[in-house]
């Protein structure tokens, strides 16, 4: 499914909606930011009111992953504050006033709370986030919480191959490199493909 299909997919379904909200869910690596991002562009060029809430805004920092001993699996389903996502995203499909939600910093590897606006206006929500489908506690609690769902899976051998590029034009060696992919993205990435609830679309590559 091209974008303009995926765009005006999202339009129909979304046809007399006050607030629309659309999960875009996948491993890392499998486009999912890039691809909310151009949504909402081709949205926005459709006469629409769209905004996309990242999860990634809601990582842990590193402090208190510190605290806990899980920095070395940042990024892992467990290292994401995941009541204040719930909270946030609640707030959002009430659509009863500006909800301000963070972003997270790649270059900082932090997140900046209040960064974004979602304004009562804005009739779509693009909520993009490896998670988002994953049928664990407690994130399957967000089942029912999203109008349409949309899971990217490019397979596991093209998610390898891209965390593996990541880590590499960071600057990292192939050992390097490697451990860091296999030693946590990877594992993650698997168990988003293997273990996810139904989603409404799944297209295999962006």
């Amino acid at each position: 499914m091209n974008l303009h299909a995926l765009r005006d997919e999202i339009l129909q379904r979304a046809a007399g909606a006050a607030r629309f909200i659309v999960a875009i869910a996948g491993p890392p690596g499998a486009g999912k930011s890039t691809l909310a991002e151009v949504l909402a562009e081709a949205l926005a060029e459709a006469g629409e009111k769209a905004a996309v809430l990242p999860m990634d805004g809601f990582h842990m920092d590193n402090a208190v992953l510190e605290e806990k001993g899980l920095l070395a699996l940042k990024g892992a389903p467990e290292t994401f504050d995941f009541r204040s996502f719930l909270s946030t995203l609640a707030a959002v499909s009430a659509n009863d006033g500006e909800v301000l939600v963070p972003i997270f910093d790649r270059s900082r590897e932090l997140a900046i709370a209040s960064a974004r606006v979602i304004a009562p206006e804005t009739r779509i929500v693009l909520v993009e986030g490896n998670y988002l489908m994953l049928d664990e506690a407690p994130w399957n609690r967000l089942e029912g919480a999203f109008d349409l769902s949309i899971f990217i899976d490019p397979g596991l051998d093209m998610v390898e191959q891209r965390l593996l590029k990541r880590w590499y034009d960071h600057g990292y060696d192939d050992e390097t490199a490697r451990m860091k992919a296999f030693g946590n993205d990877i594992p993650n990435a698997r168990r988003v493909i293997g273990n996810r609830r139904p989603a409404s679309l799944v297209i295999r590559d962006f």
